[in-house]
């Protein structure tokens, strides 16, 4: 292989001299496609225990729970709206992570979808606009019916608080 490098000679003219230079080896490159991942986002709250509250008063924990009529499936009862708008919330944050409708039986992506969910619309909200907003959508406030809901929730979150308390005082003896 021949080279063309320019030179100086100190007056203003450059002229070229020809270097023969030895051919180069075609590099290699690796490269490894990485999967997205989920990043868990933090909360003002601690909202695990609400998660698992509302897992009770959703599917009674049962996985492959699922209601024809909503067509909501999983342990949190996620409907195919709340699918797209998860995915339309991963695209404002230009995420390459994307959910599917098989997604929602699987408890780990179902709280997932959750946390994106939340951490958008609800991120320093307390634990009843939380889950009203869970089971009512945008308009939650409007719906009475989240009363109701919320009423279970907060149930089940005794219960859960009377439940630690219990094994609490077990493990002590």
């Amino acid at each position: 292989m021949l080279l063309l490098i320019p030179i100086s000679f100190g007056m203003g003219g450059i002229q070229t001299q020809p270097i023969s230079v030895e051919p180069l080896e075609p590099a290699k490159i690796e490269v490894e496609l990485v999967e997205p991942k989920f990043v868990k986002p933090t909360y003002t709250l601690n909202v695990e225990p609400l998660i698992q509250a509302m897992i009770m008063v959703e599917s009674r924990g049962n996985d492959s729970a699922y209601h024809k009529g909503e067509k909501a499936a999983g342990c949190l009862q996620i409907r195919p709206i709340m699918v797209r708008e998860v995915n339309r919330i991963l695209g404002i944050q230009k995420s390459e992570l994307e959910y599917t409708l098989e997604d929602r039986w699987s408890r780990e992506k179902s709280i997932e979808m959750f946390h994106i969910v939340n951490n958008h619309h609800n991120k320093n909200s307390t634990y009843e606009e939380i889950a009203r907003a869970w089971n009512g959508g945008p308009n939650w406030f409007k719906k009475s019916l989240t009363k109701r809901y919320w009423k279970r929730v907060q149930k089940q979150l005794k219960k859960q608080q009377k439940d630690e308390r219990s094994n609490t005082e077990l493990t002590e003896v």
